[in-house]
This record gives C-alpha cells, structure tokens and sequence, in this order.
C-alpha cells in the first residue's frame, strides 16, 4: 500500500512540475501515473548499472555526476512514454533535481513516528 501512495505522490510531483516548467509536457493523469512507474523502474534497473560504469567519472567530481544520470533517465522516461516529453538536457536536469526535492518532501509527510 505504500508503495503505490508513492507512486501516486510521485505522479502528482510530475503534474506539479510539468506545469511549472517550460519544456516539460505530459498529455494525463494516467501518462503522470505511468511516468511514475516508469522513472521508479528505471531508477531500481538502469541507474545502478549507470552508477557503476560511470564510477570514474562520478568519483572525479565528487558525486556532482549522478545528477547527470538523473538527467538521462529523465531523458530516457521521456523517450520511452509518448504522452510524456521533455524538450532538452538543461530541461531533464532541473526536472530531475526538482522531482528529487518534492518527492523527499512528499515521502517525508509518509513517515510514521517509531515509539
């Protein structure tokens, strides 16, 4: 059940930022939905393989890389769903740092306190 209330606060972050940023189109609730789980199974499949060939070059900037490989699954969600597009890279690099920010606040509200 939790996870598919993240999937549904995911989907509402993506609405959120596909009307506040230019660049960013999305046709539906249900392409938002869909875009959700896409993004979260490219994040469990694509990025740790990602992570790992691109070590070097992470590791040489400290970690500032990983946002660039946000940016790419961005890219690649946007290739992979036609109700979702992005318009460029500068575009999926903040969406992906805007994403990141409004979902650790959403899932933030999901907690529940350990007594």
């Amino acid at each position: 059940m939790k996870t598919f209330l993240k999937i549904l606060l995911t989907a509402l972050a993506v609405i959120i930022l596909a009307n506040v940023l230019p660049g960013i189109t999305i046709n539906s609730y249900v392409t938002a939905v869909i875009v959700a789980v896409t993004i979260s199974l490219l994040n469990m499949f694509v990025r740790p393989l990602l992570v790992f060939f691109t070590l070097p070059a992470t590791i040489v900037t400290l970690g500032l890389f990983l946002f660039v490989i946000n940016a790419i699954i961005i890219l690649l969600a946007g290739n992979l769903i036609t109700g979702f597009a992005v318009s460029g890279f500068f575009t999926a690099l903040l969406f992906s740092v805007l994403l990141s920010v409004f979902r650790s606040f959403l899932f933030s509200l999901l907690k529940e306190d350990k007594k």
